[in-house]
């Protein structure tokens, strides 16, 4: 079965036949922190909320089969990747990550898995640099394409040279989803996503999700979930479900608009430069095209300052100015101003959403315009 049928079809009864005249064709959501369990717990397959949920169940199965894998979700990104963190890393340890990845990862190991005793290696996303750093390690993380420059790395060369040093490898799939890009089948050990972003691409939900191959793997990342009680509540799984049903039309229609936002803002005089692995201008464009089925819905560019950049965000009709990606509506922001990441004052990191490609482009075109003399 096809990704987009599977999608399509996440919750239903399968086969259609099990479904009784008069079922609903898509159920509701559970709702239930204890179920019955008489005599021994474990001939039971629900016991405690805090353990499972037949929503969570059947959301989790879609995205196994999704990364090609087993999924487990969390109720955000970043407690997906403390998931990962806390399973797998001890004292004396050494995480290697990229200097350019998602700035509250790297908040995160610098001011709480360094209390632990735990070391970060940090090398840029492009040219594969983190190569240099594995010796010693215990897991590699990457983040391509990177959040928010838009770098690429390969991963299967860096999954092959991780694996000979002794190392697991995650990826930080959150940008093209693991619809535009499956980092299990390329090698690595671990898929992390943000599904709060372009999985579920409503921009109401806080969700995110560990795939692995490896059952036992697995198991370590569960445990950490029933332990610490890091799990999600069914109403977020059933709407997750439900949104998932329209990731193949969002993402291929965002990442065509994103294609040519890129193309026309590359072409346009007030522009400075663009970061979009879907050009061929990208530096690691021909690596992009092997490695991801999307390219994304993430645009980021450079005006030649901040008031250029603030003054496009302010003449924009149809940008809303918010700090997420993914959703159906575009939004962007003048990404300095939270003053973590290394990008110029004029750096904007925009998010193509579903709107009509004609009216982004003549809004996009009227804003620089207006920012032309900043």
């Amino acid at each position: 079965m096809k990704d987009t049928t599977r999608l399509v079809r996440v919750g239903l009864p399968d086969p259609p036949e099990k479904l009784a005249p008069g079922d609903p064709i898509h159920p509701g959501p559970i709702f239930a922190s204890a179920y019955a369990t008489p005599g021994d717990p474990t001939e039971s397959a629900y016991t405690y909320a805090r353990f499972h949920n037949p929503t969570w169940g059947e959301m989790e199965h879609a995205l196994g089969a999704l990364e090609g894998g087993i999924a487990r979700i969390f109720p955000s990104g970043m407690a997906a990747v403390m998931a990962v963190f806390a399973a797998l890393l001890r004292p004396g340890d050494t995480i290697v990550l990229p200097s350019d990845c998602y700035y509250t990862t790297r908040i995160l190991t610098r001011e709480f898995l360094a209390a632990f005793g735990i070391t970060a290696r940090l090398a840029p996303t492009a040219n594969n640099a983190q190569r240099e750093a594995l010796e010693g390690s215990k897991l590699l993380w990457l983040e391509t394409p990177s959040n928010p420059t838009m770098d690429i790395c390969d991963i299967r060369l860096l999954a092959d040279a991780a694996h000979k040093a002794g190392a697991l490898v995650a990826v930080d799939n959150t940008t093209p989803t693991a619809l535009g890009q499956q980092p299990l089948a390329l090698g690595a050990d671990i898929s992390v996503a943000s599904d709060t972003k372009s999985l579920t691409g409503h921009s109401d939900l806080l969700l995110g999700h560990v795939a692995v191959r490896d059952p036992e793997l697995n198991a370590k990342i569960d445990r950490w979930r029933t332990l610490s009680g890091s799990v999600v509540g069914p109403m977020e799984a059933w709407l997750a479900m439900r949104s998932l049903a329209t990731l193949p039309l969002r993402l291929e229609k965002q990442s065509q608009n994103a294609q040519m936002i890129a193309e026309f803002l590359e072409s346009h005089r007030v522009v400075n430069a663009v970061y979009y692995p879907g050009l061929v201008s990208h530096r690691s464009h021909a690596l992009a095209r092997r490695q991801m089925r999307f390219f994304g819905p993430v645009v980021s560019f450079e005006l030649s300052s901040r008031l250029s950049a603030e003054r496009f965000l302010k003449g924009s009709s149809l940008l809303v100015e918010a700090t997420s990606f993914g959703g159906i509506v575009s939004s962007a922001e003048r990404r300095a101003r939270w003053g973590q990441d290394a990008v110029s004052e004029g750096f904007i990191r925009l998010s193509a959403g579903c709107e009509d490609i004609e009216d982004l482009l003549a809004d996009l075109d009227q804003a620089l315009t207006n920012a032309a003399s900043y």
